[in-house]
This record gives C-alpha cells, structure tokens and sequence, in this order.
C-alpha cells in the first residue's frame, strides 16, 4: 500500500509504542487520527507529527473502555477525513505480575475492556469504513503474551490470546472484502508500561518502540500480494 495521504487511526497513539508509530507514519505523509486518553500528550504528539511530515494529524480524546466515545472517535475521525483506510490497534495495558488471586477486581476488568473489549468495539465501528475501499487494513499490535504463556500474566495473557484469535477469525472473515488483518506479536517493549504498573521491569532489555514502528510502518506498505499477517518480534 502506498501510504501517502492514507487515512489512519492509531489507538494508543499519544504514548509509547503508538507515539513512535504515528510519527513513523508521519513522515510517510499520512493522515493521523491519534486516540489517546490524556489532552494535553495527544496535542504534544500531533504537533510532532505535523511537524513530521503528515498531510493531516488529528488528537481525539478517547478512552478505549467506554463505548460511545469509541464510536464517536470512529465517527468523528470518519467525518473529518472523508473515510478510513487504516486501523492499528495498539492501546493496551498492563497488570503487575502475581497470582490470579492478587489481582484487583476493578483492574482485572479494565484490561479485559482495554485490551480486548474496546479493541473489538473499535474495530467493530470502523470496519464498514475500511471496507468501502479498494483496500483497507485492520492491524492488531497484539504482543507476545498473545503466543506464550507466562506465569503471572493470567488476564492479561488472556487478552491477549484472545486477539490473537479474533484476529484470525476477522482475516477469515474478511479474506473477500479487500480489507486485510495482521498481528504483530513483539516481545516486551522499553516504553512505560510496566512502571506505570508499579512494577521494576529492566527495560533496557526489551525491544525499542522506534524499531518496532519500523517494523509495523513495513508490514504496512507491502502491495496485497505480498501482505504479511502475522510478525513475530524477539529479541
């Protein structure tokens, strides 16, 4: 896909993984939708991309656990770019590792909303957009957690599994529409996450988010003959 002037929406896009991917995909020339829940990081990251490169950059509070204002964005973001040709869902996020029974009611429920539930809404309310084109893209920024399972990660490794299998139900399902699905499966990422999980993680190890939107940035632009739909990154 030539990606100049393609029109996208990045969930997760004011931080971490998404900051670096809006601004990989900036400087293609795109048209960004950034999605994010704080006001004043998503106006931060829409004037990097702009001053990147893109043909258009637009921050759009919204948080991926309520509903309506992930139909809102989706209808908003339609609107103001006439359309959509690209989904990338990335937000996510991330709960301290320990037993199942360690794990607070209230944020066992916000990482299934966040990471799975609002990652279907979402994907939900756009796909009739993606699908009016002569080619559209759904990619999940899933993780490694969607592939292996490790010890402490009950709920989020459940999140994670499954997107794995939505999207491979959604590639199914969408194999004759134009539009195509892809997981990216990384490994962990040096970004914020886990100490904003309150947990010492040595992120000097994991992988580095500005490489892994070159990664996502490349499965992007490959032609439909060539599409790759599932990326597995370790280090």
């Amino acid at each position: 896909m030539e990606l100049k002037n393609k029109r996208i929406i990045v969930t997760g896009g004011s931080d971490g993984i998404g900051r670096h991917i809006c601004l990989k995909l900036a400087a293609a020339g795109t048209r960004l939708a950034i999605l994010g829940r704080d006001a004043d990081r998503l106006a931060a990251v829409e004037a990097e991309c702009v001053a990147a490169g893109a043909s258009e950059a637009i921050g759009i509070a919204c948080d991926i656990q309520n509903p309506d204002a992930i139909s809102g964005a989706v209808e908003q973001v339609t609107a103001a770019f006439g359309g959509l040709d690209i989904l990338i869902n990335n937000a996510g996020i991330w709960h301290k590792t320990g037993p199942l029974d360690e794990i607070p009611p209230q944020l066992l429920q916000a990482t299934v909303q966040t990471n799975l539930t609002g990652l279907m809404q979402i994907t939900q309310a756009a796909i009739p957009a993606l699908r009016a084109n002569d080619e559209g893209i759904i990619l999940n920024v899933v993780s490694k957690s969607g592939v292996v399972a490790q010890a402490g990660q009950s709920v989020y490794t459940a999140t994670k599994y499954g997107v794995r299998g939505f999207t491979e139900v959604l590639k199914a399902d969408e194999e004759n529409t134009g539009v195509r699905v892809g997981g990216v499966y990384q490994s962990g990422t040096n970004t914020g996450m886990f100490s904003k999980a309150g947990e010492d993680v040595p992120n000097h190890i994991f992988t580095e988010p500005d490489d892994l939107a070159d990664v996502v940035v490349f499965v992007l632009s490959r032609p439909p003959k060539l599409w790759i739909h599932d990326i597995r990154i370790e280090l």
